[in-house]
């Protein structure tokens, strides 16, 4: 008998339910069929390495398009690789950042951040994973001391990882009070185009204007199949720009193939494709919220800001529930569990998925 995991023979519909569905991630999704196309078209010919290539030129023109005149972008990998390297252009060796106690570089990038970025996190609760002035404070103090890491930048995630949003007013506060303090602000932006969609506004609104200093743009939970790059806002900063160049490399987030990273990324922001997936996925997780919300034994725990669903409900039912799909526990000790909605999510998909839902729970 073959080995389906070995055997070259065998087809890719053999290895999966091609209609299988999940609202445990957004990651979970393909590939968005205009992405495919892009890059089979880049794939065409020969093209500059390192980025010296016509689709890294064109990222860098959609990239002013949309957070203005001296935005540059440095396409890399992965959305740790992006935070990591963001992070590290912001600080010196005894640098140290504030961030939500729930963020993605505190809780889901095995200390990455710390061991390959050699920085101290110094992370704070937070209600909805926002931080605020007064929350940013419980840590950003010490200055001068030796024997406490300087807090030099805050890192914040927009939308966050409770699937709450900053409003620019919310940001404002927050960046003005770090520069003040003589601190650098990072956004996680995996999800920026999904709070976009929900602000309705343009990414320049609640980035660069909003004084944010560095984001890692993303793509790969928005219908693309690898990479996001990081975006230097402020073309003002000659030292940051200059460390982007050699963190990337020590980074290992160097694509010597860039147009493959650069394609996708343009064929997404290029157009309206990232706004129009966010949308849709945004209310994908709006209808979810609406179909589960009146029933007794399930308890939304957190607003439906963006593409995320939180929720508490016994163990039994959603144990019944994952049979048929997957999706992750966020507090297990409270019965606390995440669902996610992508740019693929049907109605159907969410209507047959608050039918189980439904049914587990009123079988108690």
């Amino acid at each position: 008998m073959s080995n389906p995991n070995t055997d070259p023979t065998v087809s890719s519909a053999r290895l999966h339910d091609p209609d299988a569905r999940a609202f445990a991630s957004d990651n979970y999704s393909g590939v968005h069929p205009q992405i495919l196309t892009a890059l089979a078209a880049a794939n065409e010919g020969h093209q500059g390495a390192y980025g010296t290539d016509d689709y890294t030129r064109a990222l860098g023109d959609v990239v002013e398009h949309h957070f203005g005149p001296g935005a540059v972008a440095f396409p890399v990998f992965n959305g740790t690789g992006a935070n990591v390297t963001a992070l590290q252009s912001l600080l010196p060796r005894w640098g140290a950042v504030v961030c939500a106690q729930t963020a993605h570089i505190n809780v889901d990038e095995n200390g990455a951040p710390e061991r390959v970025g050699g920085m101290k996190l110094l992370s704070v609760p937070t209600p909805d994973g926002k931080l605020t002035p007064e929350l940013i404070d419980r840590e950003a103090w010490g200055y001068g001391d030796e024997h406490r890491a300087q807090p030099l930048a805050v890192s914040l995630t927009q939308s966050t990882e409770l699937g709450t949003l900053y409003t620019v007013e919310e940001l404002r506060a927050i960046t003005e009070h770090a520069h003040a303090k003589g601190m650098r602000v990072h956004a996680d932006g995996a999800r920026l185009s999904n709070a976009a969609a929900a602000l309705e506004m343009p990414l320049r609104a609640f980035t660069r204007d909003a004084g944010i200093d560095v984001l890692s743009l993303g793509g790969t939970k928005n219908g693309i199949m690898f990479g996001e790059a990081v975006v230097v806002l402020n073309p003002e900063d000659a030292a940051l720009l200059d460390s982007m160049k050699y963190l990337r490399k020590m980074n290992m987030q160097l694509a010597s193939k860039m147009r493959f990273i650069s394609a996708q990324l343009v064929a997404l922001y290029g157009g309206d494709l990232w706004l129009e997936s966010a949308r849709h996925a945004n209310a994908m997780a709006a209808r979810l919220r609406a179909g589960v919300e009146q029933l007794d034994a399930v308890t939304l725990t957190q607003p439906t800001q963006a593409n995320a669903v939180f929720a508490r409900l016994p163990k039994a039912a959603a144990d019944a529930v994952r049979e048929q799909y997957k999706f992750y526990d966020w507090d297990e000790a409270a019965g606390e569990v995440r669902w996610m909605c992508s740019f693929d999510t049907t109605p159907d998909d969410v209507d047959a998925f608050v039918d189980a839902i439904t049914h587990a729970v009123s079988r108690g």
